[in-house]
């Protein structure tokens, strides 16, 4: 605006010095040029930072106090940059996600949000670091922010990362930018560990490791079932032998003798009359049964 003012007024002078001698559309250029001029230098002097925003004046080399939002009077030769002061979303994903490497030397992608906002107190010494807000984003945010996401993941088991530990592995991403970020002026509201995607080669080990624990667990489960048909049929075994202990102490030769005699009984219903030899040797005394009489 400064540089329009001055070649406005040189253009006044050179209508105001060409007209001399000419009709006065001549004198009448000459003194509009000097109005927009002196118009054009009077907005120089001026500055309007916007809401949420604070700008940093910089006069002929020179770093000035920061500019909140509102209307300020600055030199010609002052130049403004402004920072805006809302939170930023830093998208890392698709082309910009973060490949890392877990503890086990397994790929994965992490695809990270970053809320990061500048401290207005800190825009001077932003603006020397980085130098726009554009910078600051690709210098000190975007470059911090990938070291630090894969320490985290290397200190991690790749089942960690993707499944089990993201919870704490995010946590930790939260803990580590906000201190890095935060004495360089940067407030980092929120770090939010979107999705985590191994590898097409990590994939298939995770795969064949998940077929593995399968299998095992299946081997593991058919010897528990063995183990526990075989206690159990040498429960069984052991019942039965304990039964016929019991039988074998209470069958005395007069019980067994009583038992034979039943027994014999019961088969004489069909044939009325026999012998039979019954006794507590093999030398018995035979016994006539005859079951026509009760």
């Amino acid at each position: 605006m400064f540089v329009l003012a001055i070649l406005l007024l040189i253009a006044a002078v050179v209508l105001f010095v060409v007209g001399r001698g000419r009709t006065g559309s001549w004198k009448l250029g000459a003194a509009l040029s000097t109005v927009a001029g002196i118009l054009a230098g009077a907005f120089a002097c001026f500055y309007v930072v916007s809401a949420y925003e604070v700008g940093v004046p910089v006069t002929l080399g020179s770093v000035g106090t920061p500019l909140t939002s509102g209307v300020h009077f600055k030199s010609p030769f002052t130049d403004v940059t402004s920072f805006s002061t809302r939170p930023v979303d830093l998208d890392l994903h698709d082309k910009d996600t973060v490949e890392v490497r877990s503890a086990q030397g397994g790929v994965l992608y992490a695809d990270v949000t970053i809320k990061w906002a500048v401290v207005p107190s800190k825009a001077v010494a932003l603006y020397r670091l980085a130098g726009s807000e554009e910078a600051i984003q690709e210098r000190l945010v975007v470059p911090d922010s990938r070291e630090i996401i894969r320490n985290v993941f290397a200190k991690h088991t790749s089942e960690e990362g993707y499944a089990s530990a993201r919870e704490q592995i995010g946590s930790e991403f939260d803990t580590l930018i906000k201190e890095r970020l935060a004495p360089r002026g940067i407030d980092v509201t929120a770090v939010n560990l979107r999705n985590v995607k191994p590898s097409n080669k990590l994939q298939e080990q995770i795969d064949k490791k998940i077929q593995q624990e399968q299998a095992t667990e299946r081997a593991t489960e058919g010897a528990r079932t063995a183990k526990a048909e075989a206690e159990r049929k040498r429960i069984e075994a052991e019942g039965i032998a304990g039964a016929n202990k019991i039988i074998e102490r209470s069958l005395s030769d007069k019980v067994l003798y009583n038992r034979c005699l039943d027994a014999y009984k019961e088969a004489a219903k069909s044939h009325p009359v026999y012998a039979v030899p019954c006794g507590t040797d093999s030398g018995g005394t035979p016994v006539i049964v005859d079951g026509s009489k009760s």
